[in-house]
């Protein structure tokens, strides 16, 4: 390994660096998403159920434990729907509020993905760039003494950084690809929970009532 990096030269120990950093934002966004209840979301898919069906107490014990995403923002807007002080358009806009904050929670940690799924493969062009010249410079100064094989070796010694920078790219950029979708089905699930819930306390004069 050690030889592998000292033929890449500096691109490649910054490639390394880059794979290291990139592993560990991959494990963290993993553990981050299961922490904040990325994949949960039953309980809060019964409690809107049980809110369409005018349960409303059940629909709140039912959330009240409940950390996760989609939680957090059905339970503002069921919270907001039924404190007086607030009116819908009012609550629609205190739920939004809700939902972006939450939705920044699961887009942590993205935006580095994504720049190292960019300038990974370019470190890599830039450290076989910089190594054909090298190679080139020897074959200039060996002149009609040249030897193929030795020219053969500094060029595959150059390309080793491209395949490095795309071995680093290729798995941030499915990673990012991944929590990019995990975090627009969470979008979606809480457009849809909030969405119902408000639907739900328009048409319904009894929760109306319950809010008054």
């Amino acid at each position: 390994m050690l030889g592998f990096l000292q033929r890449g030269g500096p691109a490649i120990w910054a490639i390394s660096a880059l794979s290291i950093v990139t592993l560990a934002l991959i494990l963290w966004k993993i553990w981050r998403l299961v922490m904040i209840g990325a994949w949960s979301g039953a309980a809060t898919e019964r409690a809107v159920q049980q809110w369409s069906e005018g349960d409303i107490d059940g629909a709140r014990v039912t959330l009240a434990p409940r950390k996760s995403l989609r939680a957090r923002v059905a339970k503002a807007a069921m919270a907001t729907h039924l404190d007086p002080e607030f009116s819908e358009p009012e609550a629609r806009e205190e739920t939004g509020r809700v939902a972006k904050l939450e939705l920044a929670r699961a887009r942590s940690g993205l935006r580095a993905l994504e720049l190292i799924a960019t300038i990974a493969p370019l470190l890599g062009l830039l450290g076989t760039v910089l190594g054909m010249i090298e190679a080139f410079q020897a074959l200039q100064e060996a002149g009609a003494r040249a030897d193929p094989a030795a020219l053969a070796g500094g060029i595959w010694e150059a390309l080793l950084t491209t395949a490095a920078g795309m071995a680093v790219a290729i798995p941030a950029s499915a990673a990012l690809t991944w929590f990019e979708s995990v975090a627009e089905n969470v979008q979606a699930d809480m457009e849809d929970a909030a969405t119902r819930i408000f639907t739900r306390y328009q048409h319904d004069p009894s929760l109306a009532q319950a809010a008054e």
